[in-house]
């Protein structure tokens, strides 16, 4: 069956689904690395929810492209501009505090000024492999260009080499390691 995907703007009201898709692409692994003791995904879920409602939060909905089947969210593109990642991250920080019981003051920076940092990727199971994550990623470059940001940045889980490849075959490459949520990265730019 030939599905038909539309690349949009998200919507607040799609946050709970931005927020699973999010925690998809960070890995559940992860998102228990940013939890304090006793908290876990479903405290998470909550924080990112509303961290995607606001607008003022790196994971915005604003920040947002969705892949939409009919009504249904297929996939996810979080980026924003890395010049803005403090500013952004104060939403992250504050809310880490208040649902998952841990200060993330001290992070380390993923990004930085004069790239659109790709913060999140992910498509839903049964929608993959079918070019929708390509779809994103041609979206995002458009975005980049669209805000005079001429470059494109992500990291990759270095244990991710289907993720790697699908990046290089869009025309990323790789600028230099780095970690983040406890796992070595690359960065890759476009």
């Amino acid at each position: 069956m030939k599905r038909i995907v539309e690349i949009k703007d998200a919507r607040k009201t799609q946050s709970a689904d931005i927020a699973s898709l999010i925690m998809t692409a960070m890995t559940d692994d992860c998102c228990l690395h940013f939890c304090g003791v006793g908290y876990g995904l479903e405290d998470f879920h909550r924080m990112m929810t509303a961290l995607v409602e606001r607008e003022d939060s790196q994971y915005s909905y604003l920040n947002t492209l969705v892949a939409t089947d009919g009504d249904r969210l297929v996939g996810i593109a979080v980026s924003y501009d890395g010049g803005r990642l403090h500013e952004l991250r104060q939403a992250f920080i504050q809310a880490a505090k208040e649902y998952i019981g841990k200060d993330h003051s001290a992070m380390d920076d993923e990004t930085q000024a004069g790239e659109l940092y790709l913060d999140s990727l992910a498509v839903l199971p049964d929608y993959r492999r079918q070019g929708i994550a390509r779809l994103l990623l041609k979206a995002t470059k458009e975005k980049a260009s669209r805000m005079g940001i001429s470059r494109v940045g992500l990291l990759v889980d270095k244990g991710n080499p289907a993720g790697e490849a699908l990046y290089h075959s869009v025309g990323f490459r790789y600028a230099d390691d780095s970690s983040w949520g406890g796992h070595p990265m690359k960065h890759l730019v476009m």
